[in-house]
């Protein structure tokens, strides 16, 4: 019995990483407690992985029957479907108050408006820019089979972008201590980080195991995905939280959304290489 227990219980972890991640219809109830919220957070790479092969898919058929133009616009239009907007929503709160160069404490007021202000908008239509433009690259070499099967390495992009946000949550504080979304992942451990690491390790290589279009040894891609995105990550995390005194649910948002386009960039420098 308490095995069966245990299990129903990271099985209720997991579905709620996908439900609060995504917007994939998973009709199931879920107690959100904080125990609830800090477990799904080692699946939060798990998740990441299934968006990346929904992309994936999705990248290859629309290559197949559409110009690359309407095919990139297309398949970025799916990626935030696929969220909901939800990180797009946090990268804007934080663009709000960061951006305008207020005390700490006004900052965080800014970023609770529900109201966007024209940073955020700015930096929004800034970021989408230039996501679809490295889909574009990425389509385009894709269909013109220049450098091998690129699209798989998109697929790893936001495994290590979501595992980012749980290494973030446990390094940086919450700027919040007693109210927020964020404040629920307070008790997120060295473990959960650990295995949510080992989840995105796992995943990653499922991705390019034995996949010969790829001219780069498995080992070099699985670490150059590792170390750009802690180091990135980290910069951008450590400068959010001296401007705040610590990270909102708001801001890690916004590290996953800069993260997948850095991670796009990277992909493409690597290959261009």
């Amino acid at each position: 019995m308490r095995r069966t227990h245990a299990l129903v219980d990271w099985l209720r972890a997991c579905v709620a990483a996908f439900q609060f991640l995504t917007r994939l219809p998973i009709p199931v109830q879920i107690d959100y407690t904080e125990r609830v919220f800090q477990r799904s957070s080692m699946f939060y790479p798990l998740v990441g992985f299934i968006i990346g092969l929904l992309l994936l898919l999705a990248g290859t058929g629309l290559s197949h029957v559409l110009p690359t133009m309407p095919a990139s616009i297309l398949l970025l239009t799916l990626w935030v479907i696929l969220t909901g907007g939800l990180h797009l929503d946090g990268l804007m709160d934080t663009a709000d108050g960061i951006l305008s160069h207020r005390p700490r404490e006004q900052m965080l007021e800014i970023m609770k408006d529900s109201r966007v202000g024209a940073m955020g908008v700015i930096v929004c239509v800034l970021h989408l820019l230039l996501k679809f433009s490295l889909l574009y690259t990425i389509l385009d070499a894709n269909q013109a089979g220049e450098r091998g099967n690129m699209l798989l390495l998109l697929a790893i992009v936001p495994i290590w972008s979501r595992w980012f946000m749980v290494a973030a949550i446990r390094i940086w504080p919450y700027a919040r201590p007693n109210s927020g979304l964020g404040s629920l992942f307070r008790g997120v451990n060295s473990k959960h980080v650990t295995v949510s690491l080992l989840v995105a390790l796992l995943t990653t290589t499922l991705c390019i195991y034995n996949n010969y279009t790829i001219s780069l040894p498995n080992w070099s891609i699985v670490i150059s995905f590792m170390a750009i995105t802690t180091l990135v990550g980290s910069g951008i995390a450590a400068y959010i939280s001296s401007k705040l005194g610590g990270l909102t649910g708001d801001t890690y948002g916004a590290l996953n959304e800069l993260l997948e386009s850095v991670l796009l960039l990277a992909v493409i420098i690597i290959f261009g290489m």
